[in-house]
């Protein structure tokens, strides 16, 4: 641990010596001026804003209202953020804009996250909210009614253009590359970004850690109260809600009242008011009593929602929670197919890693193209995929987002449709056996 720290230390004091270094230098980027710099009144963007407007470029910063209600505190926690983004603005010496996506928003991101819940999924709001708003919408207002050369944000993420675009070729595309900083790397979010707007977009701090981007802000005039700033976490929409997001879901969805059962004896333990307030892997505190100290906690670990059936099973990491496989929806490559999936010279699977969780490690998993079939047909499906993992992994969630990566390279990603049979459906080293013992 101290070999770490001291590193860590060693690490930082490097980063930064390297700042002090990059700041009378002019970009290098490629007839590149004007950029837009999305601003979301955190540390992050405000140190990309400081960043740029250092190197040389013209640079105005914009924040996006993507949602408009205010929480059960009576805060708009939008408002609060655009006034400081407002002000970091104002200290760095950039002009300042507000653009308004409310409507967007609702359309193509929230409307599709009740949607799928309602069908017994759990989506990922803040990929298509990248996909659609930021690097959608948001994309084209800069360059279309701004005027930018070019887009910048404050993720932790790289491109194989460079931090600043400074190695830019229009003539190839443009590769997602994971941040610096492992722990905050956020190409998992990215994964879905269109190639068009990543070509043109900047991540000036992906090459730096969050402690030497907290470091830069205090010590910037101006900026200081950044770098105390609580990190905004979770879904934008849900705000500072004490009643938790599913009081929030219900307000928009529709109740259903259903059993919840145990997977092992499939007896009844309790009730619920619809499997869509539930995801794979979630505690649930049923089949037993407050003044049962010795009940093994239960986890959500199936959802029939033709029946409106809730599963549950006994213990953290019962193999009813664990699977093997999964199918998706169609793949979106962020430069191109992977050619392993199309070599027929060989057995056309891709070996690589991937997520369905952000903080989660990456796994190494195999891909192959799906199987479609018409009458007496069968032929290879590229609007799909087949992932098989090397170890069963936990909790594995249809409509979570599976993203690829190949070494440092983020591929791209698919939505899960459909996941394969648990450890304990396939009575996986006579499991069942072992549980009754």
């Amino acid at each position: 641990m101290k070999m770490w720290n001291s590193f860590r230390k060693d690490f930082t004091r490097i980063l930064l010596s390297k700042h002090q270094i990059q700041k009378c230098h002019l970009h290098t980027g490629k007839n590149i001026k004007k950029v837009v710099i999305g601003m979301s009144g955190g540390v992050d963007s405000t140190v990309s804003a400081h960043f740029l407007k250092k190197k040389g470029f013209e640079v105005i910063g914009v924040f996006m209202k993507n949602w408009d209600t205010v929480d059960e505190t009576g805060i708009c926690r939008a408002d609060k953020e655009a006034e400081d983004a407002e002000y970091a603005c104002k200290q760095i010496g950039i002009p300042f804009q507000t653009v308004d996506f409310v409507k967007e928003y609702w359309n193509e991101v929230f409307e599709k996250l009740v949607d799928e819940y309602q069908q017994g999924w759990t989506p990922n709001p803040d990929v298509d909210c990248n996909r659609s708003i930021k690097f959608g919408h948001f994309f084209q207002h800069c360059r279309e009614q701004i005027g930018c050369d070019a887009l910048a944000t404050g993720h932790y993420a790289r491109t194989s253009f460079g931090d600043y675009l400074e190695d830019q070729d229009m003539r190839y595309n443009v590769k997602l590359l994971k941040a610096m900083d492992q722990v905050k790397d956020q190409t998992f979010f990215l994964s879905q970004i269109p190639q068009n707007a990543l070509r043109n977009t900047m991540f000036p701090i992906g090459s730096l850690t969050k402690e030497v981007v907290k470091k830069i802000a205090k010590s910037t005039k101006g900026l200081e109260k950044f770098a105390q700033k609580k990190e905004s976490m979770g879904i934008c929409f849900v705000g500072k809600r004490k009643s938790g997001f599913r009081e929030f879901l219900k307000e928009y969805t529709e109740t259903k009242s259903g059993l919840i059962v145990d997977i092992e004896d499939y007896k009844t333990v309790g009730g619920h008011q619809g499997v869509h307030f539930w995801t794979i892997g979630q505690g649930a505190k049923v089949g037993s009593t407050s003044k049962d100290s010795t009940s093994i906690k239960k986890y959500v670990c199936d959802k029939d929602k033709a029946t409106n059936t809730l599963y549950v099973c006994k213990g953290v990491n019962h193999p009813a929670l664990f699977s093997e496989n999964f199918h998706t929806d169609d793949p979106y490559w962020i430069d191109q197919a992977p050619e392993e999936l199309s070599d027929r010279s060989k057995d056309q699977t891709l070996h690589c890693q991937y997520r369905s969780q952000n903080t989660s490690p990456v796994s190494d998993v195999c891909i192959s193209y799906g199987l479609s079939s018409t009458g007496n047909w069968e032929f290879v499906n590229r609007n799909s995929l087949i992932v098989s993992l090397v170890e069963p992994e936990r909790a594995i969630t249809a409509g979570q987002y599976a993203v690829f990566y190949k070494g440092e390279e983020c591929l791209g990603s698919a939505r899960i449709n459909k996941v394969g049979p648990s450890l304990y459906t396939m009575n996986k080293d006579n499991c069942r056996e072992k549980l009754k013992s």
